[in-house]
Order: C-alpha cells, then sequence, then structure tokens
C-alpha cells in the first residue's frame, strides 16, 4: 500500500500515541482479597526499593489530619501518594499515644504505661503487649515495645500502637476464638519474604481472626494493631478511597510514595 504524504506526516503521531498507551501507570499496592468469608484490603510494600514514611505535621507545625493534606504536600515535591492508612493510634490534639520516630527523630517518646484488668475493658493501646513497626537501614521490623526499647534501635521511622497481633507466629494469647467483639480494624505485618503487608478489614472482625488473617494467609510472623472501629481510614486513588475519620480527623499515617 502507498502512503500519502499527509499520511507519512501523521505516523510519528500516531508512534507517539501508542507509546504514552504502552507505558505504566503508577503502581497498585492495594488489592481486595477474601478470607475465611471476610473482606480485606491488603496493601503491600517492600522496604529498601518502595519509599515507605510516616506523616504527622505539616510544614506549619500542624498536624495533617487529612489525607488529601498529606497527598497535596507529596505532590508538591513531585511525587505521588499511592496509598496511605493511620498508623496508630493518637490523642484527642491528634499527638501519637506513643513512640513516634520521623526521619529519624523521636517526636514522641515511648509509652510503658500499664493498665490492669480484663482485656475486654483495657484499651486496646495497653492491651499486653503493645509493640512497635519500624523501619531502618536493614528493612522492617516489629517488636513488643519492651523488646524494642531493651535493644535501643535507630529507626528511620517508628510508631507504637497495641495489641501485638502476632508475636513470633504465635497469635497473642489474649485473643479469644470466636469473640463476638467485631468490628472494622487495621494493622501491619512484617512478612517471611520481608515484605509489608498492611490489612484493612471490610467487614466486622474479631482480634483472634484478624491476627490469624497475617500469620496463616499473609504469611506475615509479627504482626502489630494500628487501630479499628471509626479510627481505620485508608487513602487509595486507584480503589477511590480518601476516608475521613469520625475524630475529626487522623494522627500518625503511613504512606507509600511514588
Amino acid at each position: 500500500m502507498i502512503l500519502r504524504s499527509r499520511n507519512l506526516a501523521l505516523i510519528p503521531l500516531l508512534l507517539a500515541a501508542s507509546l504514552a498507551a504502552a507505558q505504566p501507570g503508577p503502581a497498585r499496592p492495594c488489592e481486595e482479597q477474601t478470607f475465611e468469608d471476610a473482606k480485606f484490603i491488603i496493601c503491600t510494600a517492600t522496604p529498601g526499593h518502595d519509599d515507605l514514611r510516616l506523616f504527622w505535621k505539616d510544614a506549619h507545625g500542624e498536624p495533617y489530619r487529612r489525607f488529601p493534606a498529606i497527598a497535596k504536600a507529596v505532590a508538591d515535591e513531585g511525587r505521588m501518594l499511592l496509598f496511605a492508612m493511620n498508623a496508630g493510634m493518637y490523642r484527642t490534639d491528634f499527638s501519637p499515644i506513643g513512640l513516634y520516630v520521623e526521619n529519624g527523630k523521636e517526636l514522641r517518646p515511648a509509652s510503658t504505661k500499664t493498665m490492669d484488668g480484663p482485656p475486654g475493658k483495657v484499651p486496646n493501646f495497653f492491651k499486653e503487649p503493645n509493640g512497635v513497626f519500624f523501619l531502618n537501614d536493614d528493612g522492617a521490623g516489629i517488636l513488643p515495645t519492651a523488646d524494642y526499647l531493651k535493644r535501643r534501635l535507630k529507626a528511620r521511622f517508628a510508631t507504637q500502637s497495641g495489641p501485638m497481633l502476632v508475636i513470633e507466629n504465635k497469635l497473642n494469647p489474649i485473643f479469644i476464638a470466636g469473640s463476638t467483639d467485631r468490628t472494622h480494624r487495621s494493622g501491619v505485618g512484617v512478612c517471611k519474604d520481608g515484605s509489608v503487608r498492611f490489612a484493612i478489614s471490610e467487614d466486622a472482625v474479631n482480634f483472634h481472626d484478624f491476627a490469624r488473617l497475617f500469620r496463616d494467609h499473609l504469611n506475615c510472623p509479627n504482626a502489630l494493631f494500628l487501630d479499628g472501629g471509626n479510627g481505620v481510614g485508608l487513602y487509595d486513588p486507584n480503589l477511590g478511597r480518601s476516608d475521613i475519620s469520625w475524630h475529626g480527623g487522623f494522627g500518625p499515617v503511613i504512606g507509600l510514595l511514588e
């Protein structure tokens, strides 16, 4: 077939359009999964390769509180916020209840406070043991708070929450199989393949089943509860999610940058 000159002029444009269409879009780290009839959103990151960060306050020293504010700050750096979720429990002023380390600086000390009473009456953060999720040059880790403090680790990012869900491949013994204490929950696990997996339950689940998600489904020998109920929140444009906290905003937030 003979191409006329005006058709030849279209070839570079068609090639450019084809190349643009072939370029991969933003990564999709989050996906929907089902475990024992309950639905979850699972987000995966690889320490040392992916850019995971903690966020709390903006350049003016005010808590971000909302996911779009973090997304804008990241965009101002020429980056993209792929996903984010609240990174642990916080006070009414949106400050972390326990340890918080950002860019190597400890902005809040670890809480070693304990509370007596049956597990059902003790606030989640103080259910024993609580723990610390951290990122450093060696990757990611989750340890019970006492062990983290004993090791005097130098973290680039760290957040304290509780309770521990899975400890060295064993479920926290305070959890009760078949418990009727069911709600939406979020957590983080460091898994056997070295990845970090964040989970949010779309259905109401109890602690025992949520811990088993990490151990038995995601292969994470250590996992930490982050938040529950109305405190659970997710940001993921690919899933059309930019949740708003019923508490007026979030405290510490963990996010993955492209």
